[in-house]
């Protein structure tokens, strides 16, 4: 039998810590638009590096967001956070530095962002951006299998890339 069960917020700032890609989703005049990406959590708040494009524009208007991001093993073993917060774009030079490392340590290569190439009538200028998101509610669920009372939340180290 499986029954889901809220996390406590140690056990999402735990997986903030440790998983570093998700969906993060915003919305101008009720159209919603999700993208994938990378994100890095320090002192409280959530990184996100990526390009100028759609978000830039939804976020200049409307600056709320949902950051969705998940660990699922199977259908029996999984957790699931959802974060709703505000944006903001990081333009303090010495801060975007440091969270750069930050983001580099975790995806080395920036990807997908910097290897997204614009081909349409004209060849867009890829511009980096990287947006605070400030956490005003934080809300998980996991998966807890009642039969053999195996619950699931995995704390191993974020994964490195070689």
């Amino acid at each position: 039998m499986l029954e889901v069960e809220e996390l406590s917020r140690p056990q999402i700032v735990e997986l903030l810590d440790r998983i570093d890609y998700g969906h993060l989703a915003c919305s101008l005049n009720d159209l919603p638009y999700v993208i994938p990406v990378h994100f890095v959590h320090d002192n409280g708040e959530i990184f996100v590096y990526t390009t100028e494009g759609k978000k830039s524009r939804i976020l200049s208007v409307n600056p709320r967001v949902c950051l969705q991001f998940e660990e699922v093993i199977d259908n029996q073993n999984w957790v699931s956070v959802i974060v709703d917060g505000e944006a903001a774009r990081v333009t303090d030079h010495v801060e975007r530095e440091r969270i750069l490392a930050l983001i580099a340590e975790i995806n080395p290569t920036l990807t997908p962002a910097v290897s997204i190439h614009w081909m349409d009538n004209w060849i867009r200028e890829n511009i980096e951006v990287i947006y605070r998101i400030v956490p005003l509610e934080m809300n998980g669920r996991r998966a807890v299998r009642t039969d053999d009372k195996t619950e699931y939340f995995v704390s191993k180290p974020k994964n490195t890339i070689q």
